[in-house]
């Protein structure tokens, strides 16, 4: 057996070969390139025409790295950065090289304990990465949102009082058609009313006479020089957030029709408060295989809605547990909420761990750990959610443990 460490990087990576006694055979660096690449395995088969004996220790499962040596039939075990840290010398001393030495003796060490990466189904693959950069996309919108309404407020306050959100279609059309005061005061109440009924608003005529009020009222007046400037980041803010929800819409339509193609949509569809954009980041995070989790603890670790123990001493208490898959613990925060809306058992038992004296962060995490087990037993049996079974399985647990 052999075992390599890669320190991957931008534009290079540090490979370090050990044999099972420890025995360093190889060190070498190659280029982020296909040759390189190319390079790195050549030198890997000539110790050895057989790919399974290798293990490729590696601080990330992810890249086009990984893919390759997946591609190319070895075995990459990933391994968590915080791990490596933590296994470095107790000078400090960090090089390239010594990461590289050290992931390889990681895995000559602890090989049993590690867990080899088997990558997801190329729709499960798709769907997460499109839900994550939706996501991204989805922040973006807000970052851009807080800017516009920053924006108003410093030189056109009134504007934010005329729809009930800014980031309306409607409202970014206005905007762009009277991004000054002075504008809006010179429209009349039959060209606004004709505007929003060009733009399908349900109170054309109504809104019209409400925006022309409001528009009218005494209000503080910034200077030219202000107006000029912020109308033009106004309109430059308004084209940014157009192209961005547009965007998000068309991630929307593709997200969805993958999630249909999936035969587990059904399941996760079936959750309460999950449908629309939650069941299919749920279905993306929790993956189809059904022999990755030995049981629902490991994928409440993984979703971060376990606390960790902390124990010195006389001091005992639980946690927050930080390292997790952030997405994977984002998806089930969001779902417990959602579930509290729709379900009496959800909310009843997150209105306890409340008057517990728990925050309101703290009683989703504690809910969306029960509801980690509920998916979980859904998922290994491939049934929708039933209400019932739940309130069946709850009944009988209580009289056991009474």
């Amino acid at each position: 057996m052999y075992f390599v460490g890669i320190d991957w990087a931008d534009l290079h990576h540090d490979v370090a070969v050990l044999d099972d006694k420890g025995q360093e055979l190889k060190y070498f660096t190659i280029p982020h390139k296909r040759e390189g690449l190319e390079q790195l395995k050549q030198k890997l088969l000539s110790l050895d025409p057989e790919p399974e004996n290798f293990a490729c220790m590696v601080e990330t499962k992810n890249g086009l790295l990984v893919q390759f040596l997946l591609e190319a039939g070895f075995p990459v075990y990933p391994l968590n950065p915080k791990v490596v840290d933590y296994r470095r010398k107790p000078s400090g001393a960090k090089s390239d090289l010594i990461d590289a030495r050290l992931l390889a003796n990681i895995g000559r060490a602890d090989l049993a304990q590690l867990k080899r990466l088997k990558p997801d189904t190329e729709l499960i693959s798709e769907l997460k990465m499109l839900t994550r950069d939706q996501d991204g996309l989805i922040q973006e919108a807000t970052r851009l949102t807080n800017k516009l309404i920053a924006c108003l407020k410093e030189y056109y306050p009134v504007a934010l009082e005329f729809f009930s959100k800014p980031t309306l279609p409607v409202a970014l059309e206005f905007f762009k058609l009277y991004p000054t005061p002075d504008l809006v005061k010179e429209a009349t109440v039959p060209e606004i009313a004709a505007f929003l009924k060009a733009h399908k608003h349900p109170r054309p005529n109504q809104t019209a006479v409400s925006i022309w009020q409001k528009a009218h009222e005494p209000q503080l007046q910034a200077s030219a020089p202000t107006v000029r400037a912020k109308c033009r980041l106004l309109l430059a803010l308004v084209s940014q957030l157009e192209v961005v929800k547009e965007q998000i819409a068309a991630y929307d339509e593709e997200i969805t029709r993958l999630f249909q193609l999936h035969s587990d949509s059904r399941i996760f569809a079936s959750l309460p408060g999950a449908a629309g954009r939650l069941a299919p980041r749920l279905l993306a995070e929790w993956g189809d295989d059904r022999e990755r989790y030995e049981n629902a603890a490991v994928v409440q670790a993984l979703a971060g809605t376990s606390p960790v123990l902390f124990q010195s001493g006389k001091y005992r208490f639980a946690r927050q547990r930080k390292s997790c898959v952030k997405p994977f613990r984002r998806a089930m925060h969001l779902f417990a909420f959602q579930s509290i809306k729709q379900v009496c058992w959800a909310r009843e038992y997150y209105d306890a761990k409340r008057s517990q004296g728990k925050t309101h962060h703290e009683a989703l995490r504690a809910l969306a750990n029960i509801w980690v087990r509920i998916i979980f037993a859904m998922w290994r049996s491939r049934t929708c959610y039933d209400e019932a079974t739940f309130m069946t399985a709850r009944a009988r647990h209580f009289n056991w443990a009474a």
